[in-house]
């Protein structure tokens, strides 16, 4: 085998696994970008898991693709050891349809109808509509549906190239001789695994082994060992993936390994034990592209069909191949508090829809953080102690460390192509994200103020308290509705906002006139004062946060993003929705005068 026709099985190989990303990346944007989202939300049932994988797999054409995107699931939680078992297996066959795709390469014709319909013609065709789809025709999916088709034509070129390259092989006696040492069960399956080790594909190595056949000096003997071996290489990446990952993570890899390795020890046990007494009559069988890919389906469903019922037994076998250690099972608090950051999964990046959807999570868990850190404040100023306060401050350092941890992931993500609505989720995300933790520091702000309050032992009057305490719901309301509307991405809980922050607004100005009445009647000292304007600072402050977070959904959902212009229209118009909204805050929120104030309940 000379350099000249390594080097064109290598090209072969190259455009194949070119064709082959292109053609799976078209398919997965026609099919939809939450494609991948599928996976986790119906499986509850390990037959939908096996169907699934095997869908989603032949539509990305990698088991390994498929399996990493699933140990990524299962290390931020998404999903469980026992669901994603079964999509794995459904991974296993899904895999095997590349396989048929590339026997069309093999059909030709010397004339006529025959000519029409060989692959070469067949190429052509697709590949220049393809390029005119891809170049020429402005909406998206018939763009996408121009990179399948060109995907499928560059992985035509390589099967063909892969072909044309070891063709002048049938006539070598020297290679035919080699590959008779392959018949041998272990020579062949270790070379099936290097083999997709190596190229990190299972399809890239099926693909070689069809090009081969197609010499007409590969052999069911020589075919069988390898197909085995194929699967348990193709787990290599999977294992790479799982480095860096939780225990559940490294079960999920493991599973991979222990499909494929239970197919290649059980059938070479059961299949050459019988054929040492019974001597198959096919093991001489000339194998071609076709025969190849009977055989790699037929092997992958048949080991999965007996697999199928031992999910509980495998689910057993990766918890106890993997155990816990004892001290992680002391630490379930501090690893349900970083839980929202294990969502944040690297793997995820290359799936847009993935990423957005466990952002939101992970943003929601910030918000409701920065929520009840504000309740904590507020119960602060009721009855301090310094455990309280401490409180607040360790949980301003988590806040603080998911804005840093989203914020670098969402940049991340700004790099990968994504939809128009993906793009606009992002946007919202990166306005928001900085408001979130503002929220958290405003609650240190008010736990400072009480601290202050406590030592100097300065205490609000009556009046003084109980306009506070009013001020208080109204924020605690604001902050409510804007927390519920975004976890929920709800709209119409979001435009309740705006008025609500107009009288919060008005409140405040309020508040400062009343006090400055009580200083000149005496009621109130003055080393109360910077306490109390402190205190209404961070408030209006924390409305106006809760404000930004409601415009920023509103505007991008009227795909703008223009917050004063909004404000604007919303002050300058008053429509109906906004007054009545507003009358019936004003009413709610109204100050009267030498109210009892009345003390809120305590916050954990």
């Amino acid at each position: 085998m000379g350099f000249t026709m390594i080097l064109s099985l290598l090209s072969g190989v190259a455009l194949f696994l070119f064709g082959m990303s292109l053609m799976g990346e078209g398919l997965k944007r026609v099919a939809g970008s939450k494609l991948e989202l599928t996976l986790y939300r119906l499986t509850n049932t390990p037959l939908k898991g096996v169907l699934l994988g095997m869908v989603v797999t032949a539509i990305i054409q990698s088991s390994s693709a498929t399996t990493v995107m699933v140990v990524g699931f299962v290390n931020s939680g998404m999903m469980q050891v026992s669901q994603a078992i079964g999509i794995i297996m459904g991974a296993n066959i899904g895999t095997s349809i590349t396989g048929w795709v590339l026997c069309l390469s093999y059909v030709g014709g010397s004339a006529g109808l025959a000519q029409l319909l060989s692959t070469a013609t067949i190429s052509s065709v697709v590949a220049i509509v393809g390029i005119i789809f891809k170049l020429f025709v402005k909406k998206e999916s018939y763009k996408s549906l121009g990179e399948i088709m060109l995907g499928f034509s560059i992985l035509m070129l390589g099967m063909q190239t892969m072909s044309g390259a070891v063709s002048p092989l049938k006539e070598s006696a020297r290679f035919i001789n080699a590959l008779t040492m392959f018949s041998n069960p272990i020579a062949g399956i270790i070379a099936g695994a290097m083999l997709t080790a190596v190229l990190q594909s299972a399809s890239a190595s099926v693909g070689i082994l069809q090009a081969l056949s197609a010499t007409g000096a590969i052999h069911f003997a020589t075919a069988l060992p390898i197909t085995m071996g194929i699967g348990v290489g193709a787990s290599c990446p999977v294992l790479l993936s799982s480095i860096g990952t939780n225990k559940n993570g490294k079960r999920t890899a493991l599973v991979y390994l222990l499909i494929d390795s239970f197919g290649m020890v059980f059938w070479s046990i059961v299949f050459y034990s019988v054929h040492a007494f019974v001597k198959f009559p096919f093991m001489e069988m000339i194998m071609g592209p076709v025969q190849i890919a009977m055989l790699n389906t037929i092997f992958r469903t048949v080991n999965i069909s007996l697999l199928l019922p031992l999910i509980k037994f495998i689910e057993r076998f990766v918890f106890w191949a993997v155990r816990e250690e004892s001290e992680e099972e002391d630490n379930d608090k501090d690893r349900e508090e970083m839980a929202d950051f294990e969502l944040l999964e690297e793997r995820f990046l290359a799936y847009p829809a993935i990423a957005i959807s466990q952002s939101h999570r992970a943003m929601n868990g910030m918000a409701k953080k920065a929520r009840k850190n504000i309740l904590r404040a507020f119960a602060l100023m009721d009855g301090y102690t310094k455990d309280k306060y401490q409180k607040i401050q360790d949980k301003e350092i988590l806040i603080d460390t998911y804005e840093d941890r989203i914020g670098t992931y969402l940049m991340q993500l700004t790099g990968k192509e994504m939809t128009v609505a993906q793009n606009k989720e992002l946007t919202k995300f990166l306005h928001t994200i900085g408001d979130f933790e503002r929220l958290g520091d405003h609650a240190v702000n008010i736990s400072e103020a009480a601290e202050e309050l406590y030592e100097k032992k300065l205490a609000f009057s009556e009046e003084a308290q109980y306009e506070m305490e009013l001020l208080e719901k109204a924020v605690q309301e604001i902050v409510d509705l804007t927390i519920n509307a975004f976890c929920e991405n709800n709209l119409e809980t979001s435009i309740k906002v705006e008025p609500l922050r107009e009288i919060i607004s008005v409140m405040c100005d309020e508040l400062k006139l009343r006090h400055i009445a009580r200083l000149k009647n005496g009621v109130c000292k003055l080393k109360q004062s910077f306490a109390f304007n402190d205190l209404l600072n961070n408030l209006e402050r924390i409305a106006a946060h809760c404000s930004n977070v409601a415009v920023a959904m509103i505007e991008l959902e009227a795909e703008e993003f223009d917050t004063h212009e909004y404000l604007r229209s919303v002050k300058g118009l008053k429509n109906a929705t906004y007054s009545r909204q507003l009358e019936i805050y004003e009413k709610k929120y109204e100050i009267k005068k030498n109210k009892k104030s009345k003390k809120k309940a305590a916050v954990k």
